[in-house]
């Protein structure tokens, strides 16, 4: 007997040495317009919703929208945070989450990006094994991929890091965000 997706535990806090995931709430978009904002040269070479700055309004639009996503398990996102000394969320520092889930097969894709001056202090991959400790221990994973165009090498760096195993590339599957065809890279794990 399968479980209904909305009925799974689903912990809203994730925390490692430096990093904090915490559930998108109401009321956190405006400080998400501004990371955003503040990050977008860093952004739009990847990231096709990131063109443009977003304003306070549509920011906690899209937060309420991954709140709910959450809570009905259709895509369980997180924002990232440094950790204080205390163990409490600090700095928001970007964003990530399980995406692409399909429950039946239990597969599901590890996204992130963190904003730039938060780059090379490993908040990046604790959070990558912070979502594969959960979808392979308490959802019950069977493949956890992560996948990027095939430039972005701190991406890929990421993945390999945190031993995702490339396994193919796929070419010209999908548009860049100037229009142009572009490769994706396809890195998973899988359980056992």
């Amino acid at each position: 007997m399968s479980i209904e997706a909305p009925l799974i535990d689903v912990p809203e806090r994730l925390t490692g040495e430096r990093t904090v995931l915490l559930v998108p709430r109401a009321g956190t978009g405006a400080e998400m317009a501004v990371v955003i904002a503040q990050s977008l040269s860093h952004l739009r070479p990847w990231m096709p919703w990131a063109q443009e700055a977003p304003t306070a309004e549509s920011s906690e639009l899209v937060v309420r929208r991954m709140q709910a996503d959450f809570i009905a398990r259709r895509d369980l996102c997180f924002h990232m945070h440094a950790r204080r000394a205390d163990g409490s969320a600090g700095r928001l520092l970007g964003g990530t989450g399980l995406h692409r889930i399909d429950w039946a097969v239990r597969r599901f894709e590890i996204g992130y990006w963190v904003r730039p001056e938060a780059q090379g202090q490993g908040h990046a991959s604790e959070t990558v094994q912070l979502l594969a400790a959960l979808a392979f221990g308490q959802l019950g994973a069977r493949r956890v991929e992560i996948r990027m165009d095939s430039h972005n090498a701190k991406s890929r760096a990421v993945a390999q890091r945190c031993g995702f195993e490339l396994e193919g590339i796929l070419r010209c599957d999908s548009l860049g965000v100037d229009g142009a065809p572009r490769d994706t890279c396809v890195y998973a794990r899988i359980a056992g």
